[in-house]
């Protein structure tokens, strides 16, 4: 049910966009939790080899199987997802679909929902769900709204902590495959807070990423914040706004474009060009904490700006889609940069640019305690120029490649000044180890880009 004024020009955009979020599920076995009326019933029903339409009132699967009973692949149900008879096997389902379900059910209810949706899943199976977070959506008055509208951390950090064992002893858990706004209501509504999740079922000992490695060591929640309180609100990278003030101006950004923020962090930049330029972002950044935190701090705004969880050596997109690829100090933790680069040339339009800021590293034999920090780290890091030339290799022209050092310098010596003037009121807020690790390694980086060895920089490339 969609309760808004413009309910019906919302469904043509929105409809098809998530039915292009899910996973392929052709001739597989599907169940549809809280199908309603059926907006989506006809639609799985095209595709799936067997459909089961559930939900809990008689009056609306009744009315959903006299719009959609001549599917003869679709047994409807009316059923309570939560009551103990319903009748659906353990690893018998492909795909588990539900579309504003979970924020009608209490907390306890989603869990134990949760754990039941994984029981019923074959292994290699998915679990896609859409939701109302932050807020209502719709402008249509209610006298009762049961809805709660939760933080997408909830959710996030449910079915991640699901697992489950079979019969036989193993042991499965939820891989998060993808997370993002529906990007209908950001572009019409101006509005992030409808979310949608895609999870899939896998042995637990496979799950074990680098994904996991942002989440559960670089980027812990408490660890961004923190990262956060040096850079500024709503920043993650070097400089915070002030360098982010600079670089943007460099893009001449008009309003109407597209931009791609490949390692968006908790949005800042995004939001900074969305507001003062009028030009539509997408944020996409692999650790699930970053997004998050992003999507908490778009609550209230009103420009477009979407943001998923996404890995940018895996994500697709049609050639052409942006005037704009913008990364700030995130492709250090790429590998293979060239391939990445051809990736950004076909997704740019003709006449698009590109702009990088990135930690490099001097042409001499790194130091063993930066060779160490760098393994440690997990990055792959070039010279200045040859970064630049990966760029011109993938087909950019007008490649300016600067060493923007000197700013690093000056930027981290103003941060460090900045934590150990407010050190007690950092410490209270966080702790003595968090103050003694940022000021640490604000202090290593100060000191291996002094002697030259850490460099840091700049590039901004043109497609023609």
């Amino acid at each position: 049910m969609m309760l808004d004024s413009k309910a019906s020009d919302l469904d043509k955009e929105e409809r098809p966009e998530v039915l292009s979020l899910l996973p392929p599920y052709d001739g597989k076995s599907v169940v549809e939790l809280g199908a309603g009326i059926g907006r989506f019933t006809g639609e799985l029903a095209q595709k799936a080899g067997q459909l089961i339409a559930l939900d809990f009132i008689e009056d609306v699967i009744r009315k959903n199987e006299k719009m959609n009973g001549h599917y003869k692949n679709v047994k409807f149900m009316c059923a309570d997802v939560m009551s103990p008879d319903l009748n659906i096997s353990d690893e018998s389902v492909d795909l588990i679909f539900s579309n504003w379900l979970l924020m009608y059910l209490s907390d306890q209810e989603v869990e134990k929902l949760a754990e039941r949706m994984v029981k019923w899943l074959k292994v290699g199976g998915f679990i896609f769900f859409r939701e109302s977070c932050f807020h209502r959506s719709g402008d249509s008055k209610r006298k009762y709204n049961p809805t709660h509208y939760r933080e997408p951390r909830f959710y996030t950090k449910v079915f991640k902590e699901c697992h489950t064992k079979n019969e036989s002893g193993n042991c499965y858990e939820l891989s998060l495959v993808g997370c993002k706004c529906i990007g209908a209501y950001v572009r019409n509504k101006k509005n992030q807070n409808q979310i949608c999740w895609t999870w899939q079922k896998v042995s637990s000992q496979d799950d074990k990423d680098f994904q996991k490695f942002l989440d559960n060591v670089q980027y812990k929640c408490s660890g961004i914040l923190r990262y956060e309180r040096v850079f500024g609100p709503g920043y993650v990278s070097t400089g915070g706004f002030e360098t982010t003030k600079e670089f943007v101006k460099k893009l001449e950004l008009k309003p109407g474009q597209r931009v791609l923020d490949v390692g968006c962090g908790i949005g800042g930049g995004d939001f900074y060009m969305a507001e003062n330029f009028d030009v539509e972002v997408v944020g996409i950044d692999l650790s699930v904490n970053m997004i998050s935190l992003a999507l908490e701090r778009a609550t209230g705004l009103k420009c477009s700006v979407e943001f998923e969880v996404a890995d940018c050596t895996k994500k697709t997109y049609p050639h052409n889609s942006f005037d704009v690829i913008y990364s700030r100090d995130t492709i250090l933790h790429i590998q293979d940069k060239p391939a990445l680069f051809k990736s950004f040339f076909k997704w740019l339009k003709p006449g698009g640019k590109v702009l990088i800021s990135d930690y490099c590293k001097s042409t001499g034999t790194p130091s063993i305690e930066f060779s160490n920090y760098i393994k440690q780290r997990g990055y792959d890091l070039h010279d200045v120029e040859a970064y630049g030339q990966m760029l011109k290799d993938a087909g950019f022209e007008d490649v300016i490649a600067e060493d923007r050092t000197d700013l690093f310098i000056a930027v981290l010596q103003r941060e460090l000044d900045v934590v150990e003037k407010e050190k007690e009121e950092f410490i209270s807020d966080f702790s003595k180890e968090d103050y003694n690790d940022i000021v640490g390694g604000w202090k290593s980086k100060l000191i291996r880009s002094t002697c030259g060895e850490q460099r840091w920089g700049l590039f901004i490339a043109n497609k023609k």
